[in-house]
């Protein structure tokens, strides 16, 4: 089971960690190379959230259609299709399209692997498949932090190269995912009265969710934009993300014991907590590197730990015929608070300064950690169930 949920796991690594995340990475080359503005590169993200929103909207109906299985591998192999799409030109409209693709893509792996390893945690009576398949992330942010930054060195015009080699290291984790995803989807509940209640009580993690997705994206995002504002040379890029991308792996079992033992609006709460911090250690110019790497390290120990707790808060609260749903809802405010994020933060990024994005996701996640607080008297989230 543990090889079978490492393989799921390279869901999380393509769909967040390359189609996602490994933008923030290629974004100081295109940069330069295309002319844009923060509020043009943070519509950039906007886009993939719109293409993400509409996966989450579509993602229940899919599989009930194609089924988990189907769906997560459609959902791969669009998002390693569209990688290698966002390399064709430099066109501002080429480009957005392809992430929104991307952002489709993306949803339908993010939603379907997490009902496949709730399933797989069912099975078991542990909840550590759910919490290694969202640390599939940190494989892909490590990988990309080590290959990317030293691609585009000195040459930012190979930026379409740098988009090619995620999208090969897409297609060759899309193989090794396909056999992992097979499961076999219950008979899906009749809609009604029973849950529309089963979802009800879980509106603090909800709003907390879409505060946080709003927030946390802003961070990585720009984060190798203001490295490289900073004087950052390709290696410390390289190294901060590959510890970030390190952390967030390492995040299941620094984070399990804890989970295990809390209520789910207590751990929401801390994570939220721990991300703050970190977006607020990261606007300390004066301490160099050394704090740079403490402000990523501490931001990948927490972000991917907090749709492990939604899923798996979502799985103890829902019967498991109602996951698809129920983790699409969430998968929804999810994308709509990660669309308007990055837009924004950028926006007010050409206004202010380079650290408003910063600034915004430590705001944001600071709310979020006050709403999830107010429902600690919960039970745990991540309890294991026998």
């Amino acid at each position: 089971m543990i090889a079978a949920s490492l393989r799921l796991a390279l869901g999380t690594t393509v769909a967040l960690g390359f189609a996602r995340f490994g933008y923030g990475l290629v974004l100081p080359a295109m940069r330069v190379e295309l002319g844009w503005n923060l509020a043009e590169a943070g519509l950039l993200t906007t886009a993939n959230g719109l293409g993400y929103l509409l996966g989450a909207a579509t993602a229940a109906t899919a599989v009930r259609r194609w089924g988990s299985t189907g769906t997560f591998r459609s959902g791969m192999a669009v998002c390693s299709l569209s990688l290698a799409a966002t390399a064709i030109g430099g066109g501002f409209g080429v480009v957005a399209a392809a992430r929104v693709v991307a952002g489709f893509g993306g949803a339908l792996v993010f939603v379907t692997g997490g009902v496949i390893a709730a399933r797989n945690a069912e099975r078991t009576g542990s909840t550590l498949p759910i919490a290694v398949y969202f640390a599939g992330t940190g494989v892909g942010i490590a990988v990309s932090g080590i290959l990317i930054p030293a691609l585009l060195a000195g040459a930012p015009g190979r930026w379409p190269l740098a988009w090619l080699v995620l999208a090969a290291a897409s297609a060759v984790s899309t193989a090794a995912s396909w056999g992992a995803a097979r499961t076999t989807d219950p008979l899906p509940a009749p809609r009604g009265e029973r849950s529309r209640r089963s979802l009800a009580p879980l509106w603090r993690p909800a709003v907390a969710y879409l505060l946080f997705a709003a927030g946390y994206i802003a961070y990585i995002t720009f984060l190798s934009t203001t490295l490289v504002g900073r004087g950052a040379g390709s290696v410390e890029v390289a190294f901060t993300w590959a510890l970030l991308g390190a952390a967030v792996v390492a995040a299941p079992w620094m984070w399990r014991g804890v989970s295990a033992a809390s209520p789910p609006g207590r751990v929401l709460a801390m994570l939220l907590a721990v991300i703050t911090a970190a977006s607020c250690l990261a606007l300390v110019n004066s301490g160099g590197p050394a704090v740079a790497l403490a402000s990523a390290t501490a931001y990948g120990a927490a972000f991917m730990a907090v749709p492990a707790t939604v899923t798996a808060l979502v799985r103890s609260a829902t019967p498991p015929e109602d996951w698809s749903r129920a983790l699409g809802s969430f998968t929804v405010l999810f994308a709509v608070g990660q669309t308007a994020g990055p837009w924004v933060a950028g926006a007010i990024a050409d206004r202010t300064g380079p650290n408003a994005p910063l600034v915004w996701t430590a705001a944001l996640c600071a709310l979020g950690a006050l709403v999830a607080a107010g429902g600690s008297a919960d039970r745990p989230a991540l309890a294991e169930r026998a």
